[in-house]
């Protein structure tokens, strides 16, 4: 069965325009997913509209309506959206380029396949495509999806494009409130060479199938055992090993920290190992710098 596409219109740069359609690239159709059902009779359960004085309506006579006040609304027909009409009704007019390291990821929403609508668009469709292709361009465009007009970019992917819809800039919060208060020191610049060098060595090409969801392998696993009619067994956390990360050097310097002081030996307690020398200058190790050393040491082995 064909793909659905999720939008149908033209492509437009100046003069020069094409059919396209628009298909989703994702989908979360294979994400396991649960239903409400009641606890006793295991039917699951209907969401239905409710009016606070009538009760249960029916759907054919719910409407839209905008709150302009507060329990205010004004109803907002069918009729109403089609009057509506704007130019990325059914147009994507291509206004600008940029490059494509360009668009801050954090603006980036939903991403979309493009492909030519019809055998008559596939040679307009190919030269737009070579074109920003060779100039390492993302073309900004709109276009109105569900009802509202979408900020877009538009790029070569294989033999076809990708489109990704733009947040607004109204719904990205600043760095200040979460930000602010993080010191603007700079780090003890030996530590910073040993994470840089676990950095390194831990380098690779990404590839998503390397970084399947083990949560839900996990919980199909448990379900899977369920319908065998198997208790399920509850798994432990695999081990961490001797993994050390920067915020396992943190916990382990504020533990050291904590300790309370050492009490007095008495006659049958065995004698301490003799503590280790303090580096130079009389400053002890910073537990830090030795866990990044260790680190660094294990994974040369």
């Amino acid at each position: 069965m064909a793909p659905r596409a999720s939008w149908k219109g033209y492509l437009k740069l100046s003069l020069v325009s094409c059919p396209v359609r628009l298909y989703p690239a994702t989908s979360a159709s294979e994400r396991i997913s649960f239903n409400q059902l009641h606890k006793k009779t295991h039917n699951r359960i209907n969401m239905k509209p409710v009016d606070p004085e009538l009760g249960l309506v029916e759907r054919s006579d719910l409407v839209r309506g905008y709150e302009y006040e507060d329990k205010q609304y004004i109803i907002i027909d069918d009729a109403d959206l089609d009057a509506v009409r704007i130019e990325s009704n059914h147009t994507m007019n291509i206004e600008a380029f940029v490059d494509e390291g360009e668009v801050d990821v954090i603006y980036q929403d939903a991403p979309y396949y493009m492909a030519p609508d019809g055998a008559m668009a596939e040679e307009t469709f190919a030269v737009l495509r070579e074109a920003m292709r060779k100039s390492g361009k993302l073309a900004i465009a709109r276009l109105v999806l569900s009802s509202r007009e979408r900020i877009v970019t538009i790029g070569a992917r294989e033999n076809g494009m990708f489109v990704c819809t733009l947040r607004n800039p109204n719904e990205v919060r600043g760095t200040a409130e979460y930000f602010g208060n993080i010191p603007a020191g700079k780090p003890d610049a030996e530590m910073l060479q040993l994470a840089e060098a676990l950095i390194k060595q831990k380098e690779t090409h990404f590839d998503p199938k390397n970084y399947e969801d083990r949560y839900e392998v996990a919980l199909m696993a448990m379900i899977r055992e369920k319908l065998k009619g198997h208790k399920p067994i509850i798994a432990a956390a695999p081990e961490r090993g001797n993994v050390i990360n920067l915020m396992d050097a943190l916990k382990a310097s504020l533990s050291q920290q904590a300790k309370p002081p050492a009490k007095s030996k008495t006659k049958d307690e065995a004698p301490a190992k003799p503590a280790k020398k303090a580096a130079a200058g009389g400053a002890t190790e910073n537990p830090l710098k030795a866990n990044l050393l260790k680190a660094v040491g294990k994974s040369k082995k």
